[in-house]
């Protein structure tokens, strides 16, 4: 079983940046594929970026491309989200995902079967 606890959301103006973190927890080694996604207020979830772990190798939704940057600290089992450039089309609650996967390069939700609690990130106009 793996947890991941997600921290680091909270309220800015456009055109800021935030930092998220995601803190994995329990047997990590069965997660192939870490992601972000996010869920606005009457809309599907959305995967935004994902690597595989233990690697550098990243793929990221057309809607964050060049803003947001997915990272890990493997010595911290710590997954992070870069984002500048904030938008308010930016706002939603922010989760935090891993999967066995073998092939990480799917922004699907239904792909991930571990999530966090998620945090929320808001941008102001």
């Amino acid at each position: 079983q793996v947890q991941l606890v997600e921290s680091g959301g909270g309220s800015v103006q456009a055109g800021g940046s935030l930092r998220l973190s995601c803190a994995a927890f329990g047997v990590t080694y069965s997660t192939n594929c870490m992601g972000w996604f996010r869920q606005a207020p009457g809309k599907e979830r959305e995967g935004i970026a994902v690597m595989y772990t233990g690697s550098v190798s990243t793929y990221y939704a057309d809607s964050v491309k060049g803003r947001f940057t997915i990272s890990q600290d493997n010595a911290k089992n710590t997954v992070y989200l870069q984002m500048n450039s904030l938008k308010p089309e930016d706002t939603a609650m922010y989760y935090c995902a891993g999967s066995a996967l073998a092939s990480c390069y799917t922004l699907l939700a239904s792909n991930y079967n571990y999530w966090g609690q998620g945090t929320q990130v808001t941008v102001s106009s």
